[in-house]
């Protein structure tokens, strides 16, 4: 599975974060109950490389991309993918991660910022690389980034939301990164999956009238 070719279809990675090791599974059938195909758990998550390896087992004959995110060294890298995380996602450059990504045949979306930080890590070996914090920088950058760097294939991640999200994507992003805003807070505290599942659906509906 060409996992690049999978995202531009899906458009949606999750981004959990430090989440209850014993709410890892139901959140993860919410989501893909309401569509998401790729999720990810962030390293600093306590038990991420166990709740990497459960998903994975749980999802194995399901169409379901999972990930590590947070990725910050060679070493957490080579943990995420013995554990067996399909993908890293990294918030800034360590072009030693991307290398080794590459050497093991796991794609890489690593954190950057600059056209110069880009180039670095697409001469490193990665396909695509993670805009951030998208939040911050905005459209208007974003838009500046693609105007010179049109080929790049890019995910933008950080302050995307369902009154954006269509923007991101009318700017070229192949993806969007989306924590908290999928993950409403309250939601998780009160084990209201079936709302998680529906507002999941949401964000997943948005992207099928992106032209």
């Amino acid at each position: 599975m060409n996992i690049i070719k999978r995202l531009e279809k899906e458009k949606i990675i999750v981004i959990v974060r430090g989440i209850n090791h014993k709410d890892s599974i139901p959140l993860a059938e919410a989501l893909v109950e309401g569509g998401i195909r790729f999720i990810e758990v962030t390293m600093n998550t306590e038990g991420a490389l166990e709740i990497i390896s459960e998903w994975r087992t749980h999802f194995k004959h399901d169409d379901v991309f999972i990930g590590a995110g947070t990725v910050l060294d060679v070493e957490m890298a080579s943990s995420a993918i013995r554990a067996g995380a399909q993908y890293l996602v990294t918030p800034n450059l360590d072009e030693d991660v991307v290398e080794l990504a590459c050497r093991e045949g796991i794609e890489i979306f690593p954190g950057v910022m600059t056209p110069t930080e880009i180039m670095k890590a697409i001469k490193a070996g990665a396909k695509a690389v993670k805009l951030f914090p998208m939040g911050a920088l905005g459209l208007n950058y974003l838009k500046e980034i693609r105007a010179t760097l049109s080929d790049v294939k890019i995910i933008a991640t950080g302050g995307v939301d369902l009154g954006n999200i269509q923007d991101y994507f009318k700017h070229g992003v192949i993806g969007v990164g989306i924590g908290s805003n999928i993950i409403d807070k309250d939601m998780l505290g009160k084990k209201d999956f079936k709302g998680l599942t529906a507002l999941a659906r949401k964000y997943v509906d948005s992207t099928k009238i992106i032209k």
